[in-house]
């Protein structure tokens, strides 16, 4: 991510309690702390170098940050949060948390765009030659795939239907090919809505040759980037593809969040399973599969989505926002370790 550790040795200008020591100590402590910090010697090599015990030399580097001779800076860059990162990873359980600063003017706004820039910088840690990278449908995630610049040679395959058929060229179907362009490989793109009338013509069209081929990599996969959606109104895609009618029966089993066309509870309970029967989509099994899951969400209005879907257990790896983080690190119990990727349900 473009992080950095920078390490300032400084001798004469130490500062004032620094000076009390002698001009033999500084010009040693300063040496012995070059070696250390800079050049990665270990205390041994140091003590034998300057003809002292091991234990003298930890005395010695020990003064030197007390006296302020050796300043350790940490500095990631001005957008990353860096503590409430490490806050956020250690209280879920993840693999990998970034959390990124809210835009001042944007803080209730789903999925800011700088989530999906940072999203691309990870994924290129994360992917390796040969993987198999799925992209869902999501802002976040075309988003993501706009700004990708590098990526290993994988293969890349959409993990749900499309939104608006219509629109697939600007969407999930263009996001997948760009992945492809920039990595060099095969792309596996669904030219079909994610949600269908009725089970029936959900059925008929996996089958079709071009679906069919992109399922069959559903069980390669070892990336997969997903967005997540809270149950309202221009926040949930499929809350929006649903009828009035269909919204009130699901709200009714408790559904807070949605990824994937998949459903869940407050608790990350999956609820409505029904509804996947009428998707084309990646089963909430394939995705509990795959070794790293990237969820791309942020913004006040999705943050209690975020916890419930991370609740779940389907997801390693997180990118949000400073605003969504606030929340997350103060909603309900601590939840379960999301490594631990056994099914909630008991399934």
């Amino acid at each position: 991510m473009n992080s950095s550790e920078e390490i300032a040795v400084s001798g004469m200008s130490a500062g004032r309690s620094a000076m009390r020591m002698g001009p033999a100590e500084l010009v040693q402590a300063a040496a012995m702390a070059r070696r250390f910090y800079l050049e990665g010697k270990s205390k041994i090599q140091i003590a034998e170098e300057f003809g002292v015990s091991r234990f003298k030399v930890a005395r010695v580097l020990e003064t030197a940050l007390e006296r302020d001779l050796v300043r350790i800076e940490i500095r990631v860059p001005a957008e990353l949060d860096a503590e409430r990162s490490d806050a956020l990873r250690a209280r879920y359980g993840l693999r990998h948390a970034v959390v990124v600063e809210s835009p001042a003017e944007a803080e209730e706004t789903p999925d800011p765009e700088n989530l999906g820039e940072v999203a691309a910088d990870l994924l290129g840690e994360l992917v390796d030659e040969g993987d198999v990278l799925g992209l869902a449908w999501g802002r976040s995630t075309i988003h993501m795939a706009a700004a990708l610049d590098k990526l290993p040679p994988c293969t890349v395959v959409q993990l749900t239907g499309v939104y608006d058929a219509g629109t697939a060229e600007r969407g999930s179907v263009e996001a997948v090919r760009r992945a492809a362009q920039v990595s060099g490989g095969d792309a596996h793109p669904i030219y079909a809505p994610m949600l269908l009338p009725d089970a029936a013509t959900a059925a008929a069209l996996r089958h079709q040759t071009g679906i069919a081929r992109a399922f069959e990599y559903f069980d390669k996969v070892t990336v997969a980037c997903v967005s997540i959606g809270s149950w309202e109104p221009g926040i949930s895609t499929v809350h929006d593809m649903l009828s009035d009618e269909e919204r009130s029966h699901y709200a009714s089993l408790g559904v807070a969040a949605e990824m994937s066309a998949h459903l869940f509870d407050a608790d990350g309970r999956r609820v409505g399973r029904d509804l996947g029967e009428r998707c084309i989509t990646v089963t909430a099994d394939q995705l509990r599969r795959v070794p790293e899951v990237v969820a791309i969400a942020g913004g006040q209005r999705k943050a209690a989505a975020i916890d419930a879907v991370l609740r779940s257990g389907l997801v390693t790896s997180l990118v949000t926002d400073t605003s969504a983080a606030d929340y997350l690190m103060t909603a309900g119990p601590t939840p379960r370790p999301a490594l631990n990727r056994a099914d909630p349900d008991g399934n």
